[in-house]
């Protein structure tokens, strides 16, 4: 009974110690990812008077995340908008979006999405809930994610680079604007995001 319970405990240990390694390997495998600032565009559009929808972006965007391209595990999302960056491409218009009637630039410089895990649906598509704050205020928001392409960039820095493609949509008055709602300026903000990141390491 000694020798067999010696032995079953052996196998045990062996267990442990594959899981371990394989845990060990798995975290490993999770890399880093930084947007490229020369190819991102994070961009809404707004509804105007009920007429049009209004086009605008954010031309300085930051951010990183760890992501594991063989099990879609996703960790770590950190991005930064600089918000007096927008642009509506009409000058006194982006200088009204930058006042306190919308986001209120001054007093919040930055808009942040932070996230720490993400829902694949497919080997190219998922989603990422997380939180954004705009104008001081937080709200959780879903990202619908695709995944266009990620392999060794085939110029330039020939680093291994994911392609992303994602959307969302929020009420800005969620976030403290509810300036001309509810005719004159729409209250839903679609917000789509294009973006390359390269691997860090």
């Amino acid at each position: 009974m000694k020798h067999s319970n010696f032995a079953v405990s052996k196998r045990l240990s062996a267990v442990a110690i594959g899981m371990a390694m394989s845990a060990t390997t798995a975290q490993a495998d999770m890399a880093t990812y930084a947007i490229d600032p020369d190819h991102q565009t994070v961009a809404f559009t707004i509804m105007h008077a009920g007429y049009a929808r209004t086009l605008g972006r954010f031309a300085e965007v930051q951010g990183t995340f760890d992501y594991n391209d063989e099990t879609q595990e996703l960790s770590n999302v950190r991005v930064t908008i600089e918000t007096a960056s927008v642009q509506t491409w009409h000058e006194a218009r982006d200088n009204h979006v930058r006042s306190d009637d919308f986001l209120a630039a001054d007093a919040h410089p930055q808009i942040t999405f932070t996230a720490d895990a993400g829902t694949p649906s497919s080997e190219t598509t998922g989603t990422v809930r997380g939180d954004l704050t705009i104008r001081g205020v937080t709200k959780p928001v879903t990202l619908d994610v695709t995944k266009n392409q990620l392999s060794d960039y085939p110029c330039c820095h020939g680093k291994e680079t994911v392609g992303i493609s994602a959307t969302t949509r929020i009420l800005r008055s969620d976030f403290g604007s509810t300036y001309a709602l509810p005719v004159f300026v729409g209250d839903e903000v679609d917000i789509m995001l294009e973006f390359e990141a390269i691997r860090q390491d």
